[in-house]
């Protein structure tokens, strides 16, 4: 496997949603593979501007990955497709209805940024500032691979901007939101409330 540093296979992601967040310590996603950093990049389809520009990048990679395929281009549906339909591989989501994926991977930990207060860019070093549900930019470069006669475009992982938060995906919600219904009489020492006292 060849990672392709041409600038024509990066693309800036943006603005997408982020889920199955791996982006602090690798993890292994299949058996029998190496632990990586990765990250699933939830695209709308009404994008069509980012969604274009995806597809060429891909397109790029894949004619770029000629000699990784051995001298000749695979046909069409026969090789990996980075750019997967929500609305066909993911139906039983409504995070990923209406919209593409790609899931985005790397041996090296990415840079993990949001805005600063004193810079531009400040780092993110709080595993819970970054999760699945939440919004932002991720850098990507595809490139082709071959391996185990499977031949395809990968997504190679780089950087990740956080831009705001969203609601968590898979069930967890907020702490706020699960205590907000809650009266101030939960916080009386014991269960004596202040008419015991006074």
């Amino acid at each position: 496997m060849s990672e392709n540093t041409n600038t024509a296979t990066r693309v800036l992601i943006g603005e997408c949603r982020l889920s199955y967040v791996h982006l602090f310590k690798p993890e292994v996603i299949s058996e029998g593979n190496p632990a990586k950093y990765s990250v699933s990049i939830i695209i709308p389809k009404t994008n069509t501007e980012l969604v274009e520009k995806i597809k060429a990048a891909i397109v790029a990679a894949y004619q770029a990955g000629v000699g990784t395929f051995g001298g000749k281009l695979p046909a069409k549906g026969t090789w990996k497709n980075p750019l997967r339909d929500g609305d066909v591989d993911r139906a039983d989501d409504p995070a990923y209805a209406g919209a593409y994926f790609i899931n985005a991977s790397s041996k090296t930990k990415p840079g993990l940024v949001k805005k600063g207060t004193v810079s531009k860019f400040t780092e993110i070093t709080d595993e819970n500032e970054l999760y699945s549900g939440c919004y932002g930019y991720v850098s990507v470069n595809f490139y082709a691979f071959s391996q185990s006669g499977n031949k395809g475009i990968g997504a190679g992982l780089n950087n990740v901007l956080k831009t705001k938060d969203g609601d968590f995906l898979g069930g967890r919600v907020s702490a706020d939101a699960d205590f907000d219904g809650l009266g101030d009489d939960v916080f009386n020492d014991g269960g004596v409330s202040d008419d015991d006292v006074f």
